[in-house]
């Protein structure tokens, strides 16, 4: 049987709409992410 197509998650669609750069403490995380050098900064 084929899995659904559309499996929501709550986490990774705030992190894919820009959740993050709009906390403080998310600044913080994409500012480290950025340092480290990371591929994808969030989700």
């Amino acid at each position: 049987m084929a899995k659904p197509t559309y499996n929501p998650s709550k986490i990774v669609r705030k992190r894919r709409h820009g959740f993050r750069a709009r906390t403080l403490a998310g600044g913080r995380i994409l500012k480290a992410r950025r340092a480290k050098g990371r591929a994808r900064l969030s989700a």
